[in-house]
């Protein structure tokens, strides 16, 4: 395994790009360090799959450098850079056993004929394969291919790193969250590096110790699943991550905050503090449906709205409310009641309402 590292890397698929927009990744520097478990999280179209084939060696970057272990890997070839890339549709060999695919990779390196044996197994038991080990591939349903595919990335002990590219893709949906926990089980087992690219914020919760969030070709974000709930660095990440996402609304600039229509929100003074160091206009504000505190009377600091709709999902319900010229998603307990047509008065905690500029998020200064 080792720390693969990006250095002043972007890529276009435009023989003469005019502008960032002509690139698929555009200019950035980001860190894998040995032994982690990682997420690569984005929508489709996002430069996901294009910064995974630049690392296992598929695609050769226009810009920037590979680095393995301090190491430039731009020259070398997949083969030499040593990785195993599982890919989104799986690849095994019809015409041979499970076994023999399994083995295939370790056959290629010349690892001696016991140590096959003993590793097929181990990989074959862990992913639930064992009884099919004499079964031709060809027989098998998609998820048993699919678990073969990553089973001969799995198994070879030498590998730098091993590179999943939306693995789950044609799996049945009650295998997905074994197949999770079982790759989970494997890194903590070998401690091999992982990258995992999906475009499903479960998945990559529930793999990864730490996810690299990308946004239109860059990585807008990297932090544990709490760091991309709790303090989403980017507008982007606040709506992509959660369920609904973040509510976010354009302000304007007041005395002692924003205000968006008639509604006048006080920031923190920090936050007044930094908003008039920025020239920029694009400002707004964000808050988790979580964070808004929503009661049936009025507060000292809250606001009236109107319940425009109420979603309920058996362990907590989903307000919608219209609070001056926005609506707004509010996440509530199961108990909660409010007709349709009521008024109700919600607040934004200070530590919650987040204030973004060019939509990154404005951090307190230490």
């Amino acid at each position: 395994m080792a720390e693969i590292q990006l250095k002043s890397l972007a890529h276009s698929y435009s023989e003469s790009p005019a502008g960032p927009e002509d690139y698929a990744i555009r200019q950035l520097d980001h860190v894998w360090h040995k032994g982690g478990a990682y997420a690569l999280l984005g929508p489709s179209g996002c430069g996901k799959s294009t910064m995974l084939n630049i690392i296992s060696g598929l695609v050769q970057p226009s810009e920037g450098e590979v680095l393995f272990d301090g190491q430039r890997v731009n020259e070398l070839s997949p083969r030499e850079r040593n990785i195993a890339q599982v890919f989104q549709f799986p690849v095994v060999y019809d015409s041979m056993t499970v076994f023999e695919n399994l083995a295939f990779p370790l056959k290629n390196n010349k690892v001696p004929g016991a140590r096959i044996q003993t590793r097929v197994a181990e990989i074959a038991e862990i992913l639930e394969i064992a009884d099919k080990l004499h079964k031709k591939a060809r027989n098998l349903t998609a998820d048993e291919k699919q678990k073969v595919s990553m089973g001969r990335g799995l198994v070879r002990e030498d590998v730098t790193a091993i590179l999943f590219d939306e693995p789950l893709t044609v799996i049945d949906p009650a295998l997905k969250w074994k197949l999770r926990r079982k790759l989970k089980q494997i890194h903590e087992q070998f401690d091999i590096t992982m990258v995992y690219v999906t475009h499903d914020q479960l998945e990559a919760s529930t793999f990864a110790d730490k996810i690299a969030v990308m946004y239109d070709g860059q990585i807008v974000q990297f932090g544990t699943p709490i760091e991309l709930f709790e303090h989403p660095n980017h507008t982007f990440v606040g709506y992509f991550i959660g369920s609904p996402g973040m509510n976010l609304i354009d302000v304007e600039r007041s005395a002692d905050g924003v205000s968006f229509g008639a509604v006048r929100v006080a920031l923190q003074e920090w936050q007044i503090e930094r908003l008039q160091g920025l020239a920029s206009n694009n400002i707004k504000i964000g808050i988790r449906p979580e964070f808004i505190e929503l009661a049936s009377g009025a507060a000292e600091g809250s606001y009236q709205a109107e319940v425009l709709d109420m979603e309920d999902l058996g362990t907590y319900k989903i307000i919608t409310v219209r609070l001056g010229t926005q609506q707004l998603q509010v996440r509530m307990h199961e108990d909660f009641e409010a007709g349709i047509g009521s008024r109700v008065h919600l607040s934004f905690p200070p530590q919650w309402t987040m204030l973004y500029v060019d939509e990154f998020l404005v951090q307190e200064q230490s």
